[in-house]
């Protein structure tokens, strides 16, 4: 199967990234925050090489991976109560179907330009920022509790100075904003493999 190789890979990121979300990396982020942002990375090479629909296909099978780890999740009990609460589950997948499938959307309008690098950074970007503020505003905002009352999230809300330098906000806020600086700085490296790939298995089109 040609697609093969990019559901696998977008598996592998999706499964990681549950698995390693779960394991804090000081005080603003996981090491999930690490594994995730390739993603989009395994989508813009799908697309620069197979298309938008091999991308899309990509997508909505690293999706319903996605589903089964939240399922996983939400029947393994942690510290404070299932490791993946319904909201978090929702969070996840709208936010990852949001971003991959702005990123597909985006990519196609660019990617006939001269120069092969616009196309994937403003894809990533965009995508990569989108994902961050759907995750987490339904996730922890304190607006939208009324997706599941019986969650707790008033320690996600607690006032605190933003990255604990800035001006005060919640800080599920704080987390955001880190999580995004992570996905934005990788994003910018990723460009480095997605060009090898594109050389190595595609140069005519790159």
């Amino acid at each position: 199967m040609r697609y093969l190789p990019g559901i696998l890979a977008m598996a592998i990121i999706v499964v990681a990234s549950n698995i390693l979300v779960q394991h804090l990396l000081g005080q603003w982020l996981t090491y999930g925050a690490f594994t995730y942002p390739f993603a989009f990375l395994v989508n813009d090479t799908t697309n620069r090489l197979q298309g938008a629909r091999a991308a899309r296909i990509v997508v909505v099978s690293g999706f319903f991976v996605g589903v089964i780890c939240s399922l996983v999740g939400s029947q393994i009990e942690g510290e404070f109560g299932p490791l993946v609460s319904f909201r978090v589950a929702l969070a996840s997948g709208l936010a990852f179907l949001v971003g991959q499938l702005i990123d597909i959307s985006v990519f196609n309008r660019l990617r006939n330009r001269l120069r092969w690098w616009p196309a994937p950074l403003a894809s990533t970007l965009i995508g990569s920022f989108l994902d961050t503020c759907v995750f987490f505003t339904i996730a922890f905002a304190a607006s939208l509790v009324w997706l599941e009352p019986g969650n707790d999230v008033t320690w996600a809300n607690e006032s605190l100075p933003l990255l604990g330098l800035g001006p005060a906000a919640p800080l599920w806020v704080s987390l955001a904003a880190a999580d995004l600086c992570v996905k934005l700085g990788l994003g910018i490296f990723a460009l480095l493999p997605f060009r090898a790939m594109v050389w190595r298995f595609s140069p005519r089109i790159a």
